[in-house]
């Protein structure tokens, strides 16, 4: 008597883990309308902020008393903080929600039935996340700097990508917004809700900050300089400004270091979290 052997299902190949993924993702369409939304209100800020510089542009004040001329910034303005933050809270959102989304749904469990190696789930999670929200920062980031420099190309005062310090200022514009996707990925992951997990994202980002300004005690400012959006910020910074970096600033290279450390350490966090955890 001849026994039939069950046909078992091949293993899920990573780009179909890639591909699921990518489903689940372009079903939720507020999460790209966010993204986009984001986006473009990101490059308006940045639009608007050089076009109300426009009138000092063509009149500057006059010098105050032991200060240096006025010197129209085109970095400063042209890639500003308020919209740096505007686009890196939607990407650390949209990577909370990437995780903590199944785990309220309970898709989670249909996802790991289907497919038990969790370490594959969240690397497909992680690339995923990175590349949508790299993509990301780099629209605007790049959308910014060339539309902002062409509105300022009659005044003279316009800068290039060639120009010292124009490259980097873009790429960590650009870089700064997955690797706070990233840092959302690993509130969802350990969290695990909705609230406390965009709450975490916004205390690290912007909240803790505050607590390492000023130039009293070096070790603090040390660690004020190495979290995500002061690490951008002196990336960002035109070497050629009169701004002043303190008394203890943060270095090209310890910024660089610092945004792949949180990178990395946030993908490490949510493939740990993950695969230790109970669903």
């Amino acid at each position: 008597m001849s026994h039939t052997v069950p046909a078992t299902a091949p293993n899920a190949r990573f780009t179909d883990l890639l591909a699921a993924e990518w489903i689940k993702m372009r079903s939720l369409r507020s999460t790209y309308w966010v993204l986009v939304l984001s986006a473009v209100v990101a490059v308006a800020v940045n639009v608007n902020a050089v076009h109300s510089s426009l009138p000092y542009i063509d009149q500057p004040p006059p010098p105050a008393h032991d200060m240096p001329p006025f010197k129209y910034d085109p970095l400063f303005h042209g890639l500003n903080s308020i919209a740096g933050h505007v686009v890196a809270l939607a990407a650390a959102a949209f990577g909370a929600i990437t995780i903590f989304g199944e785990y309220a749904t309970g898709m989670i469990r249909t996802t790991l039935a289907a497919v038990p190696d969790r370490r594959a789930v969240i690397a497909a999670k992680l690339v995923l996340v990175t590349s949508v929200t790299l993509l990301l920062g780099a629209v605007v980031s790049v959308t910014s700097f060339f539309t902002t420099n062409a509105m300022l190309a009659s005044r003279h005062v316009g800068l290039s990508i060639h120009d010292p310090g124009c490259l980097r200022a873009v790429a960590a514009y650009a870089v700064v917004v997955p690797v706070c996707a990233l840092i959302g990925m690993a509130f969802g992951a350990v969290l695990r809700h909705a609230t406390a997990s965009i709450v975490g994202v916004v205390g690290l980002l912007f909240v803790v900050p505050l607590l390492f300004g000023g130039d009293r005690y070096r070790f603090l400012r040390e660690i004020g300089n190495h979290l995500p959006m002061a690490a951008q910020s002196r990336l960002a910074l035109n070497p050629e400004s009169h701004t002043s970096l303190g008394a203890y600033p943060g270095t090209i290279t310890g910024s660089w270091l610092a945004l792949a450390a949180w990178a990395l350490v946030s993908a490490a966090v949510a493939v740990t979290v993950v695969r230790r955890r109970d669903v």
